[in-house]
């Protein structure tokens, strides 16, 4: 950008008037925060369309850095302008910032569908979504650094070093901030939009401020523009702020959302939804009905394995905690141990799952966490907790699954759920490859159902010291859901043909084993 006579005669009237180091620091810091505020909000924005997973994350961190690296650029060329221009330059990106944060819920909630039915492959369509949404404020915000650390070195005639040390550490303390006050504070109180309509009046006062510090430095006046540079960004926000909440409930881990699906059982039904992955149907006058493939697979299993006379059971999460409440409600003897890291998750099921607290033993920390902190054993262990559509990475490995052997009674079992593409399987393999490592025996079972090859399919993998009597089970009425093992020949041939890894707590590449590249 090249300097004008009017830009240098507006310099020359205005540099003993430009903004102290103390303000500029400031400004910095605050800009930094609110970015890294959109960044960590992203996430978890991202998560009712597209889940949460390696591929979400790498892609949010991708692409907001692709955006401050525009940014930064953009902002050098600006900073090369007179003081007075830049500053108003800068406000102006600090409006672009506060407009496109404050739109970044619409073009969510408008570009979800076309671009993931359209495009189909999940890490593109993870990528160009979040591009759309959280490439524009990421760029504008990325402008006020190099203009506002150029301006600090004028503003300190032979002390530029400091002063140009001083905005980046300002940057770096307010990145920090940034990302405490989203994860800790901002996400869990105010909810996405809420975080966001923060962040938009975050960017809007700096806007404010630094209209003004152009006129100290010289500018011309233009109170009508700034006016509507802020009033905009302000009105989008509070125009997102009232639109339809997606989420039942927005925890500090999910969008929950409860759905009714009475029409398709006949009777009171409703689905949990954590993200954007089913977890659980609760069927409010028949709890015996499990809704949902694994719900009644895990069922069936553990009660046919578990001693008649009475059990204990370990869950690796709750969701909708539809088969607790069955053997609560049923006169199953079971004593019922819950590990669910979500606090909400529980108190949705009870709120809206007929789930009664008082008749399981609930401890909301990690499963892995909560398995390690004491020796109690269990006849059955069954794991069905889910990121995206993944087993989280620290519960699919050798370590863990030898801690799981450590608390298990003498003929215990270990019912994991699985979750994978039947034109691929390579995480089943590798999951039965590395359980194939600590236990005995390791069961396949699945619906006998035919599939397409592009569905996903359900699976229960168990693990124990002896094999399971019979190979195919059937549930009560009036589902009468099945469940069958594959043959040990079948599972041999599967691993053998795949050839996965096995799992350890160094080496867990769950995402990539369930992503489709093709």
């Amino acid at each position: 950008m090249q300097t004008t006579e009017s830009d240098r005669k507006d310099g020359g009237a205005g540099e003993s008037r430009l903004p102290s180091v103390a303000l500029l620091v400031v400004a910095q810091a605050a800009v930094a925060a609110a970015s890294l505020v959109v960044e960590i909000v992203a996430g978890r924005m991202l998560a009712p369309y597209l889940g949460m997973s390696l591929y979400t994350w790498t892609s949010v961190i991708a692409v907001v850095l692709a955006g401050f690296s525009a940014g930064h650029w953009a902002g050098g060329r600006i900073a090369e302008a007179a003081p007075a221009r830049a500053l108003k330059l800068t406000a102006w990106s600090m409006a672009g910032a506060a407009l496109t944060a404050a739109g970044a819920t619409f073009v969510l909630r408008w570009s979800a569908g076309p671009v993931i039915g359209g495009f189909g492959h999940p890490i593109a369509s993870i990528a160009i979504l979040t591009m759309l949404a959280f490439f524009p404020p990421s760029f504008f915000a990325g402008i006020p650094a190099p203009v506002l650390a150029h301006v600090a070195v004028l503003a300190r005639p032979g002390r530029g070093g400091r002063a140009l040390g001083a905005m980046f550490a300002a940057g770096a303390l307010g990145a920090i901030a940034g990302t405490l006050l989203a994860g800790f504070l901002f996400i869990s109180w105010l909810g996405s939009t809420g975080t966001l309509a923060t962040v938009t009046a975050v960017y809007a006062l700096l806007a404010i401020g630094l209209f003004a510090a152009a006129r100290r430095a010289g500018g011309a006046r233009g109170p009508a523009a700034a006016a509507i540079a802020v009033v905009l960004p302000l009105g989008l926000a509070g125009l997102a702020a009232i639109q339809p909440d997606p989420c039942t409930r927005e925890s500090d881990y999910f969008c929950i959302r409860v759905i009714d699906v009475t029409e398709d059982f006949g009777e009171p039904a409703r689905l949990m939804v954590l993200d954007h992955l089913g977890h659980g149907v609760a069927v409010r006058d028949a709890p015996q009905r499990p809704g949902t493939p694994h719900a009644a697979m895990l069922d069936m299993l553990a009660r046919a394995r578990a001693p008649q006379s009475g059990f204990s059971a370990f869950f690796i999460g709750g969701g909708s905690y539809s088969i607790p409440r069955a053997w609560a409600e049923t006169g199953v003897k079971a004593q019922v141990t819950v590990a669910e890291i979500d606090p909400a998750v529980t108190e949705i099921a009870a709120r809206d799952f007929w789930f009664d607290p008082a008749t399981a033993d609930i401890r909301h920390l990690d499963a892995r966490l909560a398995l390690a902190a004491e020796p109690a054993r269990y006849d059955v262990i069954i794991g069905d907790a889910f990121t995206d559509i993944a087993v989280p990475a620290h519960l699919v490995t050798r370590e863990f699954f030898e801690l799981v052997a450590a608390r298990l009674t003498p003929d215990g079992v270990y019912l994991m759920n699985i979750i994978d593409h039947a034109d691929g399987l390579r995480a089943l393999a590798a999951i039965v490859r590395t359980l194939q490592g600590v236990f005995p025996v390791v069961e396949i079972w699945a619906e006998p159902n035919t599939a397409g090859a592009d569905d996903r399919l359900v699976f229960i993998v168990l693990a124990g010291q002896t094999a399971t009597a019979s190979r195919l089970l059937t549930g009560p009425a009036p589902d009468f859901r099945r469940a069958a093992r594959l043959s040990t020949q079948a599972a041999e041939a599967l691993v053998a043909r795949l050839d996965p890894p096995v799992l350890t707590d160094d080496f867990a590449p769950i995402d990539r084993l369930m992503a489709r590249f093709d």
